[in-house]
């Protein structure tokens, strides 16, 4: 147990906050600020007193819960820790969370869990919390898994090691969780979408539990922190042009035995549709108008983003979910041109549909994960480029078929509302993402100028 002598204490304040508990006790021991709560004065001013005399007769205090020890085996908990709040915030999102959506939150907290721990003996090693806890500690009961025997220490410890929400009001816990989310698992700087993500997982968390009335307010508006920069642009040295494309859609049915054949029309509708992976994957032959000469249609209407089989309801590696930032039953209709009606009407004839109508899936009827057309598209990329293109960004996901098609599309002068509406974004978000990415205009544009100021 580790204990200080370096005590201090605050005058009982009136909390202006809460209906019930009013009076609110402060201390600080080794600096650290603790807190509690009480219905009437008299009861604040029994506890401070008590505090106030064990300090006086020369008692230590426990640095992990502020207490003197003749307090400690007496005092109940006040309040939740923060690992036990953190299996509130996972437990009161997941009914309505995506599969990623799930995962997002528990990486976040896998950072942010080991970070604010009181510094007890034999901690663990932090891939051993970081698995009981992404295994375990923050799925819902009905998830777990039997805790293996080798983590079971591993999960005592942090159980027993958790700092208590409520010391999130001191800034330097909340600096301390700041400063978990900056760094990767092994110690360099994160990259700033990841910090982004983990920062909003850390927000809401503290929004639940003021909602909860475990704390007066989010104690991180009260830090000034600047989070790193993201990029908020596409970078235009990923997009192709159409020759580059073609060669890259030429080069896919090459690769391998019959992987390569079966990903081609996938690859085709997020160039010529700008379809998501996850859009492409959840594609049926209801949702295609194929007509045998000109524009066909699209009518996109379900995703299949991929995700650990423990994220998902489904207890696949695929969810069947509704679109991206719309409406649970909301659709999305994308006219196709000729070139893309014909890769389609050849691959049904040759491939035929799942049982649910699904185009694109594995010889054995499975979707196709993340990782297996990943590996198609990064050979298809070394026999469509040259060593130098192979090694630079261009076109180096898959994803990236999307955003040259969103490009195209701004480039060839086509409205950004009718973009926005195929692409699936909203008309803002399309003009800042892919500002970047506009090209040509800038000549128009002078000309416009010039003409004003010889006016």
């Amino acid at each position: 147990m580790n204990t200080s002598y370096d005590v201090k204490f605050w005058e009982i304040q009136r909390r202006k906050d809460r209906k019930t508990l009013s009076f609110l006790v402060r201390w600080t021991v080794a600096r650290k600020t603790r807190s509690k709560s009480f219905r009437t004065k008299g009861l604040a001013e029994s506890y401070l007193s008590d505090l106030r005399q064990a300090a006086k007769a020369g008692e230590g205090f426990d640095v992990a819960t502020g207490l003197p020890l003749s307090m400690l085996d007496a005092e109940p908990p006040s309040g939740p820790t923060f690992l036990g709040f953190a299996q509130t915030y996972v437990l009161s999102r997941w009914r309505t969370s995506a599969a990623r959506t799930r995962e997002t939150d528990v990486y976040g907290l896998l950072s942010l869990v080991p970070a604010l721990v009181a510094d007890l003996p034999n901690r663990p090693q932090e891939s051993d919390m970081r698995e009981v806890l992404r295994s375990h500690a923050l799925l819902p009961k009905d998830r777990r898994g039997e805790l293996p025997h080798a983590l079971a220490p591993a999960l005592a410890w942090l159980e027993k090691a958790s700092l208590p929400l409520a010391d999130l009001q001191d800034p330097r816990v909340t600096r301390t969780a700041l400063e978990a989310i900056s760094v990767t698992f092994t110690g360099k700087d994160a990259a700033a979408n990841t910090v982004r993500r983990k920062r909003e997982v850390l927000h809401h968390l503290l929004e639940l539990a003021v909602e909860q009335k475990e704390l007066p307010a989010n104690p991180l508006h009260a830090i000034k922190w600047t989070p790193p920069k993201a990029a908020g642009t596409i970078d235009p040295r990923t997009v192709v042009n159409p020759e580059q494309a073609r060669a890259l859609l030429a080069a896919v049915p090459t690769v391998g035995r019959t992987r390569g054949e079966r990903l081609h029309g996938m690859f085709a509708c997020m160039y010529y549709a700008a379809l998501r992976p996850e859009e492409a994957a959840g594609l049926r032959r209801q949702n295609c108008d194929l007509p045998e000469e000109g524009w066909g249609l699209l009518t996109v209407e379900k995703a299949r983003p991929q995700a650990n089989k423990r994220w998902t309801n489904s207890g696949e590696t695929h969810d069947s979910r509704g679109l991206k930032h719309r409406a649970k039953d909301d659709t999305r209709e994308i006219p196709i041109p000729p070139v893309l009606v014909a890769i389609l009407r050849a691959h049904i004839d040759r491939y035929g549909v799942a049982g649910d109508g699904r185009l694109f899936r594995t010889s054995k009827g499975r979707p196709f994960s993340s990782s297996a057309y990943s590996g198609v598209w990064q050979e298809a990329r070394r026999r469509a480029f040259t060593a130098e293109q192979v090694a630079s960004p261009l076109a180096s996901r898959p994803y990236d078929l999307r955003h040259a098609a969103v490009s195209l599309w701004l480039n060839a002068g086509v409205p950004a509302t009718e973009v926005a509406k195929r692409a699936g974004h909203s008309v803002d978000v399309l003009l800042r993402v892919y500002a970047k990415c506009i090209e040509g205009q800038r000549s128009h544009a002078n000309r416009q100028i010039s003409d004003a100021l010889d006016d």
